[in-house]
């Protein structure tokens, strides 16, 4: 299979066009035409991880965190980032990262976070605004059923929990084709009257091309009239971190144990008891302090993440209970997650999970 298979489709599940402007995610190094028999699965990418490719056979590793996130201007082994880009070019590894794309998407990281701890009916906490865009196309009355489920299936026509959605008007549209034209109806030269449908749906911006190429090639018309709008509407589907509710209302003390237990935490930090039961938690896997304002907004009992800082505690104010677990232990569960979603689409390809630990914190 060739590289460029697996990563398409992990693409297609987490578009690199979500991720953060800081990150780098995607092919890092090698040729996504190189064939390969079997994929490793990991965290992050350190040395020990290459050995581990080196010495099993693996020419593509593929992590949550990219192993490079700054510029790099000389590769000369000067730090650990640079002697392991080394190792895998030299040992023909090619190195994938699906990361705050992954996080991003409404079956990502968070996603499998919430379901290791029993959180239910989850959400985008944060939903992203400016991914969508709305079209707006004409076609004659007879074609629109065929128009609009043309866009529908390259991806148009999703609204939270629905699909399909589109709005649709009757009227008439008036052209008049010259001596070189093809008219689907009407004559050259004359003004002709045909009885139209606008049908106007929204779709997120990295499908435009999609969405386009079917409605070319599905609408009669020689050339196509539409219009596509930018829209700041939330996309729900898309953002970071997630919101739900445990299916029982928990002991406080109680809930943070079996924070503990399920993520494999050293340690939990957290701000002061509140003295009630909790029921609704936010959740945002790794450096995710930055949602504490908005778990508070959206009411939620606790939020947990991996990275708090001491006086970012002091933001729980009496509102909220807020939940440190460490980095590594907020999103080791991606490594399944990836695994899970690759042996789904590909049964037969040889895929590992890692079980080197790559967590950089260690605990007294």
């Amino acid at each position: 299979m060739k590289i460029k298979n697996i990563t398409d489709y992990l693409e297609k599940i987490a578009p690199l066009s979500f991720q953060e402007s800081y990150d780098n995610a995607g092919l890092v190094t090698g040729d996504e035409n190189n064939e390969i028999e079997k994929a490793l699965i990991c965290l992050d990418i350190t040395e020990e991880i290459i050995d581990e490719a080196i010495n099993d056979g693996f020419k593509l590793v593929i992590s949550h965190h990219p192993l490079v996130f700054n510029a790099l201007k000389k590769i000369t082994g000067k730090d650990y980032v640079e002697k392991v880009l080394i190792k895998a070019i030299k040992n023909n590894i090619a190195l994938y990262s699906a990361h705050t794309n992954l996080d991003n998407v409404l079956s990502g990281v968070n996603a499998i976070l919430c379901e290791k701890l029993g959180i239910q009916n989850y959400t985008i906490l944060q939903p992203k605004a400016g991914l969508l865009k709305k079209l707006v196309t004409f076609c004659p009355v007879d074609k629109a059923d065929e128009v609009r489920n043309a866009l529908f299936e390259a991806g148009a026509g999703h609204i939270g929990n629905y699909d399909s959605c589109s709005f649709n008007t009757k009227g008439k549209g008036s052209f008049k084709a010259n001596e070189i034209a093809k008219p689907y109806v009407g004559e050259h030269n004359k003004l002709h009257f045909e009885e139209e449908e606008r049908i106007e749906t929204i779709f997120p911006f990295n499908k435009e091309y999609a969405v386009l190429s079917s409605l070319f090639a599905v609408h009669p018309y020689e050339e196509v009239a539409y219009d596509i709008y930018p829209i700041e509407n939330k996309f729900k589907n898309v953002g970071a971190g997630m919101i739900g509710e445990l299916e029982n209302s928990m002991d406080e003390k109680e809930f943070l144990l079996k924070i503990k237990k399920y993520t494999g935490a050293s340690c939990v930090r957290h701000s002061d008891f509140l003295g009630k039961k909790v029921k609704k938690i936010a959740v945002c896997g790794g450096s995710g302090s930055f949602l504490i304002n908005a778990a508070i907004s959206a009411g939620a009992d606790v939020f947990i993440t991996g990275e708090v800082g001491f006086h970012e505690f002091f933001k729980a104010d009496q509102k909220i209970i807020i939940v440190d677990i460490g980095h590594y232990e907020s999103e080791h569960f991606t490594k399944e997650l990836i695994f899970a979603v690759l042996k789904e689409k590909f049964s037969t390809f040889a895929l590992r999970i890692s079980e080197i630990n790559t967590n950089s914190i260690n605990y007294l």
